[in-house]
């Protein structure tokens, strides 16, 4: 049975398949070639909700680097072509309470 990976930041993103690759402060323990439910929230459910499973994606590739490592390449393949570097780096820090040279794990994936 796959696993749950929570997308609520990016939700449009997945909802229009333009991300294909993610920053994680964890799943260091996934593997090229596993398939991964994506849904809008995993966690933190309220009494009677559900988890939305916004579709399947299989992991291609994972790496460990610096968040500030991203690119501008990796800020479309995120899914923020309209986005600066800083910014994508500013919104992971707030969102995940960080810094700029924190190791995250890139995840690319692809939609099945």
């Amino acid at each position: 049975m796959p696993r749950n990976m929570s997308f609520s930041l990016t939700t449009g993103q997945i909802r229009t398949r333009s991300k294909t690759v993610t920053r994680r402060l964890g799943w260091w323990d996934i593997l090229p070639g596993e398939i991964v439910n994506a849904c809008v929230k995993c966690q933190g459910l309220k009494k009677g909700e559900r988890i939305d499973v916004l579709g399947q994606i299989r992991i291609l590739s994972t790496r460990m680097e610096p968040l500030d490592y991203i690119t501008a390449q990796d800020l479309i393949r995120e899914g923020f072509p309209d986005s600066t570097c800083a910014d994508f780096i500013n919104m992971f820090i707030k969102a995940n309470r960080c810094g700029p040279k924190t190791t995250v794990n890139r995840i690319e994936f692809e939609y099945i």
